[in-house]
């Protein structure tokens, strides 16, 4: 059985405000959850107007607070920009109000521009270069205290929340290998590097007290609907968003487009459709021989699907599709 997940920015879509956007995660998570997905994780993002999970520890007690199965977690927090005591606090609390069901995910990357950076106030440089130290305490401050330990997180302590490490390149497969803790990669914003990640994590894992074998979840961006044309319509909206991105040009998550042509150029259109070439999306037979091609080139152990979908009805019926294909896991492995 391959498990699915949910990852989730909380978009902010064109005609929606941030309330609007918050209340859409809730409901994502209710949806999730009744369909049988494993987790829900949120995404810290800074200064972009089209995602509200900037303060990710709370949208995740808003989601948790709606549901009472579902992993909920994030995916990631960016270590270097908080101190490992601050998270330990905030990743106590959550488990202290949602027992057992929190992730912790953890990323190098800053989540936004430098300048933003900056202004979240840590030494960005000292931050990167300190993860796999900080990854290492934070730990310790979630786990049992030793004698005399002069700092504690209360909340936090014994709080044990499982901790994943986050990437997007080779450097974070390395340090999960080492540290002998699951591992999630960015296929669905960043291919290039995933099948080197995944080998040198399992090549180079180390046991440990966490896991006993390397655990995979490989990301990919999906857009289920009932039939490829109104999937593919779907998906403009993300299309746009990352050639704005390109641009760097920040604004609403944007409603699709009839057709992307007259919006992007040759050369944008090469660089989405390589940035976004793991993206499932079609109707569920498309799907389902897109994962098969998936999972058969990644053996990942979980998959963790992005839905970028404009309308939330649309993409609730996205989620529900999806739910439909894990059910068949057997299946995708055959047709991989």
């Amino acid at each position: 059985m391959i498990p699915f997940s949910i990852l989730d920015l909380s978009l902010i879509g064109e005609g929606y405000s941030v309330s609007q956007a918050l209340d859409q995660s809730r409901r994502l998570a209710i949806k999730a959850e009744q369909h049988g997905y494993n987790r829900l994780w949120l995404a810290e993002h800074h200064g972009m107007p089209g995602i509200a999970s900037a303060a990710t520890a709370l949208v995740i007690a808003h989601v948790g607070a709606a549901t009472k199965t579902i992993r909920v977690g994030s995916g990631g927090i960016m270590l270097p920009n908080h101190s490992p005591l601050v998270i330990a606090e905030q990743f106590g609390t959550l488990e202290a109000l949602l027992p057992g069901r929190v992730d912790l995910g953890l990323g190098r990357a800053p989540g936004t521009d430098m300048r933003t950076a900056n202004a979240l106030r840590r030494n960005l440089d000292a931050g990167a270069e300190n993860f796999p130290q900080d990854i290492v305490e934070l730990k310790h401050l979630l786990g049992t205290p030793v004698p005399n330990q002069a700092i504690l997180a209360v909340p936090g302590t014994e709080a044990n929340v499982p901790i994943w490490l986050l990437g997007s390149s080779t450097y974070s497969a390395h340090v999960a290998a080492a540290l002998g803790l699951p591992y999630a990669f960015a296929s669905h914003f960043a291919p290039d590097m995933l099948l080197d990640a995944i080998a040198i994590y399992r090549d180079r894992f180390q046991p440990s007290a966490d896991l006993d074998k390397p655990y995979v979840m490989a990301g990919v961006m999906g857009v289920a609907a009932d039939t490829d044309e109104e999937a593919n319509r779907l998906f403009t909206s993300s299309q746009q968003q990352f050639v704005n991105l390109r641009k760097n040009v920040r604004g609403l998550f944007p409603k699709p487009l009839d057709t992307m042509d007259g919006f992007w150029t040759p050369m944008e259109k090469m660089n989405v459709e390589h940035t976004l070439r793991y993206a499932a999306v079609g109707s569920p037979r498309t799907i389902e021989r897109k994962l098969g091609e998936f999972l058969a080139e990644t053996q990942a152990d979980e998959l963790i699907i992005s839905m970028p979908i404009h309308d939330i009805d649309k993409r609730l019926r996205s989620v529900e599709l999806f739910s439909q294909l894990s059910l068949m896991d057997s299946q995708l492995q055959r047709a991989a």
